[in-house]
């Protein structure tokens, strides 16, 4: 289990300063001092890591899909609805209204 919660942090972490990457690179793009070359090696390198993004965020999204989807765990008890406990086995009634109630 503990592997699978450091596997968990470690990819949030990586997400997260892909993201600040991403964001850089969008900042250096907007500069006025920047070559075009330049400008189009940050393009390349953001759109990359924009793809890679995009495919951690689907696969994110899958699993919560599934998990959604998922049946509701059983429990080993049964609720018990008390409905028919005084019920008449021959005519399925409870008997007849005490009287002044209505029915």
């Amino acid at each position: 289990m503990q592997s699978v919660c450091y596997y968990r942090r470690t990819a949030m972490k990586n997400f997260e300063q892909n993201l600040e990457t991403l964001e850089k690179l969008t900042a250096d793009i907007k500069r006025n001092d920047i070559s075009l070359e330049d400008a189009l090696k940050d393009f390349e390198q953001g759109i990359k890591l924009a793809r890679g993004m995009e495919a951690e965020i689907d696969k994110i999204e899958g699993k919560i899909q599934v998990l959604m989807n998922e049946p509701a765990p059983e429990t080993d008890t049964t609720p018990e609805l008390d409905l028919f406990s005084g019920a008449d086995e021959t005519t399925g009634t409870a008997g007849a209204p005490a009287e002044g109630t209505r029915q």
